[in-house]
């Protein structure tokens, strides 16, 4: 077999192919979303409602529901409560967001132990991208298509509600539902990413992609614009290189986003470009574009 064959070979593989196309539509909305979640300090978010989706994914199967309906409703409790606690007690957000989704792992957990079930919990935990239906296909690009527009249409609301609530709430802008709004698209972008990279990984395309962005960008478009090339590049070179080096995909794109964030960081750094913190300018990016 010639290199040229051989390098095209994963391209011949239906479950290849599968798990490309799904890596890719799992990358665009996490990468838009990434950029907000890093500017807004909801890093811990993402992390929250990924392992708080457990045990509503394992209260789904038990009552026969699809996983994404039971998965979704635990995401938005644990939004909901979060935001409800946070505003109802002296606690700080990061610390209530911290005892709600361990609580409701642990009770995913507890619950996953006493049922008989052939869903694999490596498979939730870390995802079966290489075991994809036609399903899990059209649900990913159902929710991808949705969150996309959605931020196509609002970003510039969105993107003042992360820096300035106070002021977007002056000027008219319905804060309470843009707040929500955010945690319900963050909901289903998590759950179109169960399949693929499962609950822990997903939290890297959530958090990666946006935190490279912004070393290297100044304006919140270009921000936007690398952190999906760079997701969509990992994704697919992740699933690529995977087949090669007989590893898991998911953790492969994970492994060359912390790569990338590790090499964007020594190169900025090294070449000066945040002098403005060694001055005490600001490393805020620009106005928006």
């Amino acid at each position: 077999m010639s290199f040229f064959d051989q390098a095209m070979l994963p391209f011949t593989l239906p479950f290849m192919r599968e798990a490309m196309l799904i890596a890719v539509l799992v990358a665009i909305p996490s990468a838009l979303l990434s950029c907000f979640l890093v500017l807004k300090g909801w890093s811990l978010m993402g992390d929250a409602i990924s392992h708080a989706i457990f045990p509503g994914v394992v209260i789904a199967y038990l009552v026969g529901l699809p996983l994404v309906v039971g998965a979704f409703a635990a995401g938005m409790t644990c939004a909901i409560a979060t935001g409800y606690l946070s505003q109802n007690s002296r606690i700080k957000q990061d610390t209530i967001m911290g005892i709600v989704f361990s609580g409701m792992f642990g009770f995913g957990l507890v619950l996953y132990t006493k049922i008989q079930t052939e869903v694999h919990l490596d498979h939730i935990l870390f995802g079966n991208i290489l075991g994809v239906l036609p399903f899990d296909l059209w649900q990913s690009a159902a929710i991808a298509i949705l969150t996309v527009a959605i931020i196509a249409a609002k970003w510039r609301d969105l993107l003042l509600h992360a820096f300035d609530p106070q002021h977007a709430r002056a000027i008219g802008l319905p804060v309470r539902v843009m707040h929500y709004g955010l945690l319900a698209i963050l909901s289903l972008t998590i759950v179109g990413a169960l399949k693929a990279t499962g609950i822990i990984l997903t939290i890297a395309l959530l958090i990666a992609p946006g935190a490279i962005a912004f070393l290297v960008t100044r304006r919140f478009g270009a921000m936007m614009l690398v952190a999906v090339t760079l997701s969509l590049a990992c994704a697919f070179l992740g699933v690529y290189a995977s087949f090669f080096i007989d590893s898991a995909p998911a953790p492969t794109i994970v492994l060359l986003l912390a790569a990338c964030f590790v090499a964007v960081f020594l190169a900025t750094t090294l070449s000066g470009r945040s002098r403005g913190q060694v001055s005490g300018a600001s490393t805020e990016p620009e106005k928006l574009g």
